[in-house]
């Protein structure tokens, strides 16, 4: 990214005439002037006023100032750093820009980036002094990255934060004032991650140097002691190597590039940790990396490397062929010299390198996923901006090497991965790693811009300093439901950053919210009227809705209760188990029969039926029931007009699996003890009994059915409504047509009904099937 912090420079007196030759580095004279302006008339009011960490506010100012020289800021930027670090409430909700003394001053563009910045150090406090417990945790780590970003509609207040943090460590680190296991914590969980995501690596390394130094101060020591000893063995090591691949490859005709690429300290002790390694057993503390045109090449360079010294077969990864799950391709290597030293050597187009750099394998993505990578997809608006802003700082600086080389400061510990990160160039030790296709434009510098904010969320806090994610437009309400579904309910009021707002305000990331709730309490039907604006969130819209049906519904069933309760006084039955009588009814359970009543569904008149008990006949001879007719049912007479062909008279009886009925095509089967069943020749059971026992099968024909009702089960699938259930049974009113059971079912807004009724023949059936399919709704009526 050719991007190079400057060195700690805390030796130098605060605005002296070394630091102002480094605070406008690579600015015009115009900007230079500017920045010893805002120097002027900000140091009075610097005095000797320190900061919480106890360093002089003028001191901390100007270390800032000259790291965000060396990350190749803009004026802007490190103007409105110099501004930000004065004394201010951070609790005091920011002026408009009319009514800011900075925006009088120094412009609106500079006063935007202070407000800005201290949006974001108020953040910072409160989750530093964050009580809820979830505040601490991994994910929650998280929606501070994201919050931070979002508060940060400018990259460059990123950066003066990242900025300001790295000057802290510093000074604890050069002053010897003890640096709170905290700050440190924070800054590994929250700012160095940042830091990597958006491709700043020399102040992610320091950062994670320094956070370490102050965790663990022995094992920090430890390593930097090995480290040294052998520093300038490997420096020098692993120049030669770069010389010797380098004009091998020239002499060969490819062109390449070739950088060197060891470790720093924390990542030398997080991979030993992970990998449960020795310091010895370091492969990588000395690594090349190798950037060609195409893959051929990558192929032509790792035979050349391998007959230029001993390859380490065990230590030999071919990700080009089988690439990472994240998408991540490049040969690695290790080869041992003829002294016996070991090596990596990473080789890779410039494709895949761009890959590596900015793609979903992007070095931060492996890092934080683990150690074998993982399948991820950087395709949110937060990735997006993510991969811009890092694109963007690369821009920048390939851009600005084209009007000077870069720094040649040592970077012996620099970050060496297998996706991403930077190196170390050749023996001079220059620091690089952007993107190889960046223009290097002389001329004109440009600098980071305002980064549009296209993301559709937002973050707000708890008073606890929890992170909440929220769509855009969300208001308190939203805010609460999220919290919980009852507080939702509950909610009544509602403070935004200390201060009573309407529930219809929309909150904005960044701010502060409290809900007031009552004890107890339901959500308003105004809620969910769209015009109003109390809602924003489709979640809580939901839950508003759902609470309002299970309302809707417990009427229904209390109303539905109290009517069937009347009625079965009306009858005298007032010690009926409801469950049973829903069952026998053909509800699942009571509720169901009760909603159904309310709707207007089922008619009372049929509860009556239930307790009519049919008065016993005396069981007919054999003889009289070939030859009775009576305009009966014939499931309850047991008339069924049927002759057994060959046969004077037998006794017979309909089959209930597919109740026969006048002109179906039917056949018999003689039973054991219960006389001949009739069943239409296509019912499914009557095939299984006549291909178990084929003699049991007679011949059998219809005789007078004139004067016999026959039992039927007609199926009708609809659309459930409200009314659905009378309209079809008028249909059964009109045809002159008894129904004696029903069956309802309702899924989905889908109904399924089972009606049993009595008919007298083939075409009272069909017209019943053709008026029931006229119905609004029905889209199905046939024959059970």
């Amino acid at each position: 990214m050719a991007i190079s912090v400057m060195p700690d420079t805390n030796a130098f007196s605060p605005f002296d005439d070394a630091w102002q030759q480094l605070a406008a580095a690579g600015l015009d004279p115009a900007d230079a002037a500017r920045i010893s302006d805002a120097v002027a008339w900000a140091l009075p009011q610097y005095g000797d006023q320190l900061a919480v960490s106890g360093e002089p506010l003028a001191n901390h100012a100007a270390g800032v100032v000259r790291i965000l020289a060396g990350l190749q800021s803009d004026a802007a930027t490190r103007i409105a750093a110099l501004l930000v670090t004065l004394p201010a409430d951070l609790s005091a909700p920011a002026p408009p820009l009319r009514n800011d003394p900075l925006a009088a001053e120094f412009g609106a563009e500079i006063a935007r980036l202070v407000q800005g910045a201290r949006a974001l150090l108020r953040l910072g406090l409160m989750a530093r002094h964050a009580s809820d417990s979830e505040a601490g945790s991994g994910d929650q780590k998280e929606m501070q990255r994201k919050m931070l970003l979002a508060m940060a509609a400018d990259l460059r207040i990123v950066l003066m934060r990242l900025a300001s943090r790295l000057q802290t460590l510093r000074w604890h680190a050069a002053s010897k004032v003890p640096c709170s296991p905290a700050f440190a914590r924070e800054t590994m969980d929250l700012y160095a991650p940042l830091a990597n995501r958006l491709g700043i690596w020399q102040v992610k390394w320091e950062m994670e140097d320094l956070s370490f130094r102050f965790l663990d101060p022995d094992r920090y020591k430890q390593i930097a002691k090995l480290l040294e000893e052998k520093r300038v063995e490997r420096e020098a090591f692993i120049a030669h190597a770069v010389e010797r691949l380098q004009t091998t490859l020239a002499q060969a005709g490819i062109p390449a590039e070739v950088s060197g690429r060891p470790k720093h300290i924390y990542s030398i002790w997080n991979k030993m940790r992970i990998k449960n390694l020795e310091f010895s057993q370091l492969y990588d503390l000395r690594a090349l990396r190798v950037i060609v045109d195409d893959v051929r090449a990558c192929y032509t360079v790792l035979g050349m490397v391998h007959d230029m010294w001993t390859p380490y077969s065990e230590e030999f990864d071919d990700y080009i062929s089988r690439p990472k799950p994240n998408g991540y391709r490049s040969l690695h290597t290790v080869v041992t010299d003829e002294d016996g030293r070991q090596f990596e050597i990473q080789i890779r187009t410039r494709e895949m390198h761009q890959f590596a750099e900015y793609g979903m394998a992007a070095h931060w993505r492996y890092k934080e996923a683990g150690a074998k990578g993982g399948q991820v997809e950087a395709s949110s608006d937060y990735d997006r901006q993510l991969s811009w802003m890092r694109q963007l700082l690369a821009w920048n600086s390939e851009i600005e090497a084209g009007d000077a080389p870069t720094g040649t400061g040592n970077a012996a510990e620099g970050q060496g991965d297998e996706s991403g990160g930077n190196a170390t160039t050749g023996s001079a030790g220059a620091s690089e790693g952007g993107s190889p296709n960046a223009p290097a434009t002389r001329g004109r510098r440009r600098t980071a811009q305002p980064i549009a904010q296209s993301s559709n969320r937002i973050y707000v806090l708890t008073p606890q300093a929890r992170v909440i994610e929220l769509p855009e437009g969300a208001t308190p309400v939203d805010f609460a439901y999220h919290l919980h579904t009852d507080l939702g309910h509950r909610c009544r009021g509602a403070r935004v950053d200390g201060q009573m707002v309407p529930l219809q305000t929309k909150l904005s990331t960044g701010q502060t919210v409290e809900i007031i709730a009552a004890k107890a309490g339901s959500p308003s039907r105004d809620w969910l009227n769209p015009q109003l604006g109390f809602l924003a969130s489709p979640r809580a819209r939901a839950k508003v809705r759902m609470w309002f049906n299970a309302i809707e519904l417990q009427q229904r069933i209390n109303t539905g209760q109290s009517m069937v309760e009347k009625e079965l006084q009306r009858l005298g039955k007032t010690a009926v188990n409801l469950e049973q009588l829903a069952q026998s009814l053909g509800f699942a359970r009571a509720d169901d029969l009760y909603v159904a009543v309310a709707k207007d569904e089922f008619s009372l008149r049929q509860i009556d039926a239930v307790f009519q008990q049919p008065v016993p006949e005396p069981e007919p001879e054999a003889a009289d029931l070939a030859n009775a007719h009576s305009a009966e049912s014939a499931a309850r007479s047991g008339k069924s007009g049927v002759l057994v062909v060959g046969v004077g008279s037998l006794l017979t009886q309909l089959a209930r699996c597919c109740r026969p009925a006048p002109p179906d095509e039917i056949a018999g089967f003689v039973t054991r003890g219960r006389g001949v069943s009739i069943h239409r020749t296509n019912c499914h059971s009557y095939k299984a009994l006549a291909a178990r026992e084929p003699e049991r099968i007679i011949d059998v024909a219809w005789g007078d059915t004139s004067d016999t009702f026959y039992p039927v089960d007609i199926s009708v699938h609809a659309q459930d409504r409200s009314g659905l259930l009378r309209d079809l049974s008028e249909v059964f009113a009109r045809q002159r047509l008894n129904v004696v059971g029903v069956n309802t079912q309702s899924r989905q807004s889908l109904a399924h009904m089972i009606f049993t009724v009595e008919v007298r023949g083939g075409d009272s059936l069909t017209k019943a099937l053709s008026a029931l399919a006229e119905v609004p709704g029905v889209t199905s009526a046939v024959r059970g």
